[in-house]
């Protein structure tokens, strides 16, 4: 999470007009479109091995608690009529440039978050529709027209209550937070649904007394400062309904990374190694499309326990071949080894991202294998 561009409120930015869109169950509801014998049914998206992982679930499934990145047996056991989809990931791809090409007819603005969510910034938008409301309805119609998915959208005067808004229709609805009910609409909502505050420190909030935007906002900045470090000013001014952060288009990629969970656990360096070309490969063709290169390599490890290390190296220049991206993974690996224990997955990433001859820049994006 960002945190803000200043310690004090710019009152000028409550004339912002910030819409969040978000597509329903995008990857689900892709399949269930695709396959007429899916709709109406619960669909995961993702593996259904034993050591699969839930990437996406249809609204049918999350009605018994099937959720993305939940283990597929937890899913399976919840709803043990799930029907599990192999991920498509180039089809999803294709659909979001679709729904991207929509979002530019009305503001070059456009921050993507991931392929099924973005920022627009329609305070001045491209064909003079004076509510944003509207532009929000306009989209949404355009994109059930050429994509036959549904979208919910979120409007407000900041980023942070844009996202919020559009969880409040959710499926296939908008609703907008006004200036004067921003402050109203957070201080009665628990830390947790706050985006940008994850579970350790919404147990921290609340190991402190902290439960609500109200909580928050009765606290001093001095004590927010005190107690979360550079995030307090963010989250003091958050609980008031304050975001001064801009929607930035052509955001700029922070890493790259791919990774993989094994059917069996590994215990041997030449096992690993080998697991880990094509990790390796997959990041190198992606930083090969886009002219991304990066300094800092970085070895991801979960052991069987779920126990997760993280090791990196940064090296002075870019790093500058496939090959040189894998000498430095395998030293990460081989420098660690023997392991304590075996190992159920492993990942390899690389940070530090600059594009060369190119500042049109997507978001950052785990590949999955």
């Amino acid at each position: 999470m960002d945190a803000p561009a200043q310690s004090q409120p710019d009152a000028g930015l409550s004339h912002r007009k910030i819409i969040h869109i978000d597509m329903d169950a995008f990857y689900a509801s892709v399949e269930q479109r695709d396959n007429p014998d899916l709709r109406g049914k619960p669909v995961a998206v993702g593996g259904s091995a034993e050591r699969g992982v839930v990437a996406a679930a249809s609204y049918e499934a999350r009605k018994f608690g099937v959720r993305s990145a939940m283990a597929s047996v937890t899913a399976k056991r919840q709803c043990p009529d799930l029907i599990f989809v192999k991920p498509r990931f180039e089809v999803y791809k294709a659909i979001s440039q679709q729904i991207r090409d929509i979002f530019a007819e009305h503001t070059p603005i456009i921050e993507p978050l991931s392929l099924d969510e973005a920022y627009l910034d329609v305070t001045e938008n491209l064909q003079g529709i004076p509510l944003a409301r509207d532009v929000a309805l306009r989209i949404r119609e355009k994109i059930k027209a050429e994509t036959g998915l549904n979208a919910s959208a979120g409007i407000s005067y900041n980023k942070f209550l844009a996202k919020l808004a559009s969880d409040h229709r959710k499926p296939n609805g908008q609703y907008v937070i006004s200036p004067e009910l921003g402050a109203a609409f957070v201080e009665s909502l628990p830390v947790g649904k706050f985006h940008g505050i994850g579970p350790a420190t919404s147990a921290k909030m609340n190991g402190l007394g902290i439960f609500t935007g109200m909580d928050i906002r009765n606290q001093t900045l001095e004590f927010m400062n005190a107690n979360f470090g550079k995030s307090g000013a963010y989250y003091y001014w958050i609980s008031r309904g304050v975001d001064d952060r801009a929607v930035r288009a052509n955001r700029i990629r922070k890493s790259i990374g791919a990774e993989n969970t094994f059917s069996v656990d590994l215990t041997t360096f030449d096992a690993m190694a080998a697991e880990l070309r094509p990790l390796i490969d997959k990041v190198w063709r992606h930083c090969e499309s886009t002219g991304n290169r990066g300094r800092t390599v970085t070895l991801k490890v979960k052991f069987f326990d779920f126990e997760i290390i993280t090791r990196s190296r940064s090296v002075p220049n870019f790093v500058s071949s496939r090959d040189d991206l894998e000498s430095l993974a395998i030293a990460l690996l081989l420098v660690e080894m023997p392991f304590p224990k075996s190992v159920r997955l492993l990942g390899v990433s690389l940070s530090s991202l600059q594009t060369h001859g190119n500042d049109d820049v997507e978001p950052q994006l785990d590949l999955p294998i």
